[in-house]
């Protein structure tokens, strides 16, 4: 009586096993000899899809390249020469451009020119904090990437009444690239901060005193912002990279 009743479970069984072991045939490429198709041990038969499932499984897992770290450190390298140089062109360019006596890089600001920030609406600078949990990477690389469209701005402006600018803007030109290779590298997203859309410093560069005092200003904040790069700069260069999802 139990012959009957095992008949249809030994059917099945025998299937499973026949298929399992063209699925493995067709993995590996060879056929699997007929004098031992017959006679294959199921406990052989799960090990063998065991082990084609898990090299399916790792052929097709996403590997993150262990070269992004070193990209990563290349292109913070290079925009922190970059950046060096911007800082060393900051003196020269200022001494050739602002003749107001009294007037110079380390003269300080007195309470009257911060008021001629206000008056001449110059914006201040996207403040670079040390990296933290609030103060993420994409957060840092974006405002890296906001000031330095910033100045590259408003160097712009003061290029139509001031000569000597056009080095420096070119500079934070090809800075914006270099922060934007961090970026690529790192795949953060660009996060489209403010870039201060309503700048209007021209229409209130009436006469030369102002021209003097907003190119004064407008290179003393670009130095100030640049010493801030650098140590942002440094934090991002030893900062670990970790693969998508994982952070």
């Amino acid at each position: 009586m139990e012959t009957p009743a095992r008949a249809p479970a030994d059917k099945k069984s025998k299937r499973l096993q026949m298929e399992a072991e063209r699925d493995f045939s067709e993995f590996t490429g060879r056929q699997t000899p007929t004098a031992t198709r017959t006679d294959m041990n199921p406990a052989i038969v799960s090990t063998l899809l065991q082990c084609f499932l898990l090299a399916d499984f790792l052929q097709s897992a996403p590997v993150l390249s262990p070269s992004e770290p070193d990209l990563l450190k290349e292109a913070v390298e290079r925009a922190k020469t970059l950046v060096d140089k911007i800082l060393r062109d900051v003196s020269i360019v200022h001494t050739a451009t602002v003749k107001m006596e009294g007037l110079t890089l380390d003269s300080g600001h007195p309470t009257n020119l911060q008021t001629m920030v206000t008056s001449l609406g110059i914006p201040p600078a996207p403040v670079l904090k040390p990296l933290s949990e609030h103060f993420t990477l994409e957060v840092c690389v974006g405002r890296m990437s906001l000031g330095s469209r910033l100045y590259q701005r408003l160097l712009g402006v003061l290029s139509d009444r001031v000569s000597g600018l056009s080095d420096l803007q070119a500079d934070l030109r090809d800075l914006q690239t270099h922060v934007g290779k961090m970026r690529e590298v790192a795949q953060l997203r660009d996060l489209q901060l403010d870039e201060n859309q309503n700048l209007d410093l021209a229409s209130r560069l009436h006469g030369n005193y102002q021209v003097q005092i907003a190119t004064h200003l407008t290179l003393t904040h670009l130095r100030s912002f640049c010493h801030d790069l650098i140590r942002s700069l440094r934090a991002v260069a030893i900062y670990k990279l970790h693969p998508a999802g994982t952070e």
